[in-house]
């Protein structure tokens, strides 16, 4: 017997691939609908579980940047909402925007990678 357990993300998968290829196809009306739903939202966690360390630590390190500031994630980004309400940060701030940008693009890639939107962005470079 293996002392191995699976990984947080193998036992995600596990049940997305069970209920997509076990049980959606035996379901019907809202139950196959809310079937439909648990499987994107478990995508949405495998996505999660992939990316969002990396995604945070980039987020984290251009806010530092952008903010000549240390602190926790939650901290920089209260310090920028801040920044940007009382009018000390707007688009003409340098790196703002594309701070902005890669946050929302990495967060939609998680979220859902397939939206039209963030499509032609990543193909225009965004």
């Amino acid at each position: 017997m293996s002392d191995q357990r699976p990984t947080t993300s193998e036992l995600v998968e596990a049940v997305r691939e069970f209920l997509e290829n076990e049980v959606q196809a035996k379901l019907e009306g809202s139950t196959a609908f809310h079937a439909r739903v648990a499987v994107n939202v478990l995508r949405i966690v495998e996505r999660e579980l992939a990316q969002g360390d990396a995604l945070a630590a980039a987020e984290h390190e251009r806010l530092a940047a952008l903010l000549g500031a240390e602190g926790g994630l939650g901290d920089l980004n209260a310090r920028l909402v801040a920044g940007i309400r009382a009018g000390e940060l707007d688009v003409e701030t340098p790196g703002l925007v594309d701070h902005l940008r890669a946050t929302v693009m990495g967060r939609v890639g998680v979220d859902n990678p397939r939206y039209g939107s963030y499509e032609r962005a990543l193909e225009e470079g965004g």
